[in-house]
């Protein structure tokens, strides 16, 4: 999984968000906010990475329990889809 070319990460006033560049200012209007956790997978993404490796990435940052990591990262995943940010 890798996030489409033309979207950054940015830490603006203390709060990360997703915003638009370039051609993608024209599919996508506004930006999306996340939390740490949110910035922490996003960051993975861009990179390009696989469902597992967030997974096995979030346990090992975040010290939590694989369930709850798998609940997080399928939940993070269906948001980033559902804002079509997915290459």
């Amino acid at each position: 999984m890798k996030i489409k070319e033309g979207f950054i990460l940015r830490n603006v006033a203390g709060n990360n968000v997703v915003v638009p560049i370039g051609q993608a200012t024209l599919d996508f209007n506004g930006m999306m906010s996340l939390n740490d956790t949110g910035a922490f997978l996003f960051e993975r993404l861009i990179e390009g990475t696989s469902k597992e490796n967030l997974i096995e990435d979030l346990v090992a940052e975040y010290d939590i329990d694989r369930e709850l990591a798998v609940k997080d990262v399928e939940a993070f995943i269906l948001k980033v889809e559902s804002e079509d940010l997915f290459e």
